[in-house]
C-alpha cells in the first residue's frame, strides 16, 4: 500500500537568525536521504497557529525554538491540539517551555501560569529564569530507564547541546507530575531536561536542542524519532480513511 507523504507543522517565527531553524532544512533532507523518513514541511508562524483547524491534516507538530512567540496563545494551541488529538508532538527550548505552559494550564488547572519572559509579573510563574544561562551551553543529561526518552535515545545518559535562559519553576514540579506529565530526563544536578506524556502516542520536549547536535548533516535520535511517528501517523490516517471509503462502498453497494 502506498501512503500519503506525512505532513509536519514547524511551528514558530521563522528567522534566519535563529539557528535553529536555519538547520532544519537540512535536518529534513538527511531524513530524506539518510534515513528514507520523507516529510512533508509547512512553516507555520505563531500568530496562524492559533487559528482554529490550522493544524488539520498534520501527522506531526514541531514547536521550534525562537521564544518569546510573536503569539503565545498560537504556540499554546499548537502543544495543546498534537496533545488532545494524539499527533506526534516534539518541542524544543522554548517548544519545552510552551509545552509546560499548556498543561499546568489546561490540564493542572492554573489558569494563571505565565511565562517570566513574557509576563515578569505573573503571580503564577511556571516558566522562569535559569539560576546559571544555558545559552552556548553543552552538556549531560541523565535519562530515566524505561522512558520513550530512553527508547528514543538508546541511552541513559547523553550529551546535548542548549541555547535558552529559562526552565521550569520547581515550585509546581509536583502538581504537573500528580496531572501525568513526566519527567525523563535530568542534568548532573537534578534540573530537568526533558518532558514526555506516557500515555500519548509520541510527545516529547526537551530544553535542550537536538536540531543543533553534529555538523546538521544527520538528524538527532530524537528528531527522526517524531519523523517516524510522523510516518505512523499518516499510515494509520490513510488506513481509516481506506476502512471509511470501503464502508461507505459497501453500504451504497447495498442500498442499491
Amino acid at each position: 500500500m502506498t501512503y500519503l507523504t506525512p505532513r509536519i507543522a514547524l511551528v514558530a517565527d521563522r528567522s534566519p537568525a535563529v539557528r535553529s531553524h536555519a538547520r532544519v532544512p537540512g535536518l529534513l533532507d538527511a531524513l530524506a536521504t539518510r534515513d528514507q523518513l520523507v516529510l512533508d514541511a509547512y512553516w507555520i508562524p505563531s500568530e496562524d497557529a492559533a487559528a482554529p483547524g490550522a493544524l488539520d491534516g498534520f501527522d506531526a507538530v514541531w514547536l521550534l525554538p525562537g521564544g518569546p512567540y510573536r503569539s503565545e496563545a498560537g504556540a499554546l494551541a499548537a502543544v495543546r491540539t498534537a496533545r488532545e488529538r494524539g499527533i506526534p508532538f516534539l518541542g524544543t527550548c522554548a517548544g519545552f517551555q510552551h509545552a509546560v505552559l499548556e498543561y499546568a494550564r489546561n490540564v493542572c488547572g492554573i489558569g494563571g501560569a505565565a511565562h517570566g519572559e513574557s509576563h515578569p509579573d505573573g503571580e503564577d510563574l511556571v516558566i522562569v529564569p535559569l539560576t546559571c544561562s544555558l545559552v552556548g551551553h553543552e552538556g549531560a543529561v541523565r535519562i530515566a530507564p524505561g522512558t520513550l526518552a530512553e527508547r528514543v535515545l538508546g541511552t541513559t545518559r547523553t550529551l546535548e547541546r542548549y541555547h535558552c535562559a529559562y526552565g521550569l519553576n520547581d515550585a509546581y514540579l509536583d502538581r504537573l507530575r500528580e496531572r501525568g506529565l513526566r519527567f525523563s530526563g535530568t542534568d548532573d544536578a537534578g534540573d530537568l531536561r526533558i518532558l514526555e506524556l506516557p500515555d500519548h502516542p509520541f510527545f516529547l520536549a526537551s530544553l535542550f536542542q537536538p536540531e543543533l547536535a553534529g555538523d546538521g548533516t544527520r538528524a538527532h535520535p530524537i528528531v527522526r524519532a517524531l519523523a517516524a511517528a510522523a510516518v505512523e501517523h499518516a499510515a494509520a490516517a490513510d488506513g481509516l480513511a481506506t476502512a471509511d471509503r470501503s464502508t461507505a462502498a459497501t453500504t451504497a453497494g447495498s442500498a442499491a
